[in-house]
């Protein structure tokens, strides 16, 4: 198969866990927090899924990608998270970002950027640092309009 067709499956498999981290980020809408979704994939399988719920839990640490980190290594046994592929409608923060390197996360795919606090190329790159210990594959824009228009939604509702 070329690299062409090979690039072509990738992005549809992208958008289709894409799709499934936009249903998470619709559950966090519908519940009044911050419609941010995420979800994990291992051997082309949905292992943990997560929505924000620092509102609902009053923990600031409570990020979609925090939970969904938390949620996959509880299943998995085991910290360590190498050859999964985190799925998040929008770039991880500082913080989620370095929960995603320490738990050595294979590869990360994100929708909307985040020019206000993004650390995956936007204001910093955290997941590529090569001061770092470990680096991640990272793809951004996927679905970025519908995870935008999610984000911007949610919040004129709330002006």
């Amino acid at each position: 198969m070329n690299d062409l067709n090979l690039q072509a499956r990738q992005l549809e498999t992208d958008r289709l866990f894409m799709r499934e981290a936009i249903a998470e980020a619709v559950k966090a809408a519908r519940e009044g927090e911050v419609p941010i979704g995420a979800v994990i994939v291992l051997n082309n399988q949905i292992i943990a899924k997560a929505h924000n719920l620092r509102e609902m839990n009053g923990d600031p640490t409570a990020h979609a990608e925090i939970l969904v980190l938390r949620e996959a290594a509880g299943l998995k046994g085991h910290w360590r998270l190498t050859g999964t592929t985190l799925y998040t409608t929008l770039e991880p923060c500082p913080m989620c970002a370095g929960a995603m390197v320490m738990a050595r996360t294979g590869r990360l795919v994100y929708g909307a950027s985040d020019p206000k606090s993004g650390a995956a190329g936007s204001i910093m790159n955290i997941l590529q640092d090569p001061r770092l210990n470990h680096r991640l594959e990272v793809t951004g824009g996927v679905l970025e309009k519908d995870c935008r228009e999610l984000l911007q939604n949610f919040f004129k509702k709330r002006r």
